[in-house]
């Protein structure tokens, strides 16, 4: 009975242990450091440590004598001012529990980590499945793969949802996570992790038709407002043009009649400043004179 009842109190201790401890991201092959965000003064026969799972990193003194284990040689770096770790070139295998311990007449952890080590995410594949535009709305059905995982999303000119049922890592898993979203007229596929990010971009003009039935009538429109003007403008032109055309004709053939007119009539402007008329019946003249008999003497 005491045996299990120990073993029952070990496995809750060791849960309470792992809730407070703090999950630390850490790109594979980067450095991360450990910090104590207490201030720990060491009392005499007292000692510090930190250690990864149940061995031992490095142990420091109450007189700060420093002692790093073999294996961690030339792999980490311990600061005797706070007590602070530096992991070098961190690796997956690093991955686990660390603990910053004070141990004396009692022991007390000081603070735990829970280290992740994650490598770079790959680029992420963006696929058209289907598109459309209506009434000038882009409305597209992607999907984005990434890592043996991949979500389907419909998008419009603002923003996407998801097709279908949950594909996609939650963000505290060390599954990468994949989103896609709209911005800067672009739908953008993102894979990302705690630690890195890449994308696939694809321009939504490139993926609608660039008229839409809305733009078709805005044009039809524009050319009713703008050549209806035009080709009045041009029909009063053409009016008048045949008008001018006609009075020149008229003007031209009174000029000719009125030159014929003048031919034929006396001119005023003669010398002498008179008109000339013509003789009449009643009038004397010479020729008259000698037809007529001569009255006896």
């Amino acid at each position: 009975m005491g045996t299990y009842l120990h073993f029952t109190i070990s496995i809750l201790l060791t849960f309470i242990h792992q809730a407070e401890s703090s999950s630390v991201f850490v790109l594979k092959g980067q450095d991360v450091r450990l910090d104590v965000q207490e201030n720990v003064q060491l009392k005499e026969l007292e000692f510090f440590k930190w250690t990864f799972r149940s061995a031992n990193i490095v142990r420091c003194t109450d007189t700060l004598s420093v002692r790093v284990s073999p294996e961690y040689n030339n792999r980490v770096e311990f600061y005797k001012g706070n007590f602070s770790l530096l992991l070098k070139n961190i690796q997956e295998g690093d991955s686990g529990p660390y603990t910053a311990v004070v141990s004396g007449d009692n022991e007390k952890t000081i603070i735990a980590y829970q280290l992740i080590v994650q490598e770079r995410v790959e680029p992420p594949v963006l696929t058209v499945n289907s598109n459309s535009n209506i009434n000038a709305t882009c409305n597209v059905t992607v999907t984005c793969r990434g890592q043996n995982t991949s979500v389907t999303s419909s998008c419009n000119n603002s923003t996407c949802s998801q097709v279908g049922g949950e594909s996609r890592g939650a963000e505290t898993s060390t599954v990468p996570l994949l989103s896609v979203y709209v911005a800067g007229g672009s739908i953008i596929c993102n894979h990302s992790s705690q630690v890195s990010w890449a994308t696939d971009t694809k321009e939504r003009m490139e993926l609608c038709p660039i008229k839409s039935e809305q733009g078709e009538k805005a044009n039809d429109n524009y050319a009713f407002k703008v050549g209806a003007p035009v080709c009045v403008v041009g029909f009063i032109a053409l009016i008048g043009f045949l008008v001018c055309r006609k009075q020149n004709k008229r003007d031209k053939e009174d000029i000719i009649n009125t030159d014929y007119a003048t031919v034929g009539t006396p001119d005023n402007g003669q010398a002498g400043g008179e008109e000339q008329a013509s003789p009449g019946p009643t009038s004397s003249s010479i020729y008259s004179m000698v037809g007529q008999p001569q009255p006896s003497p």
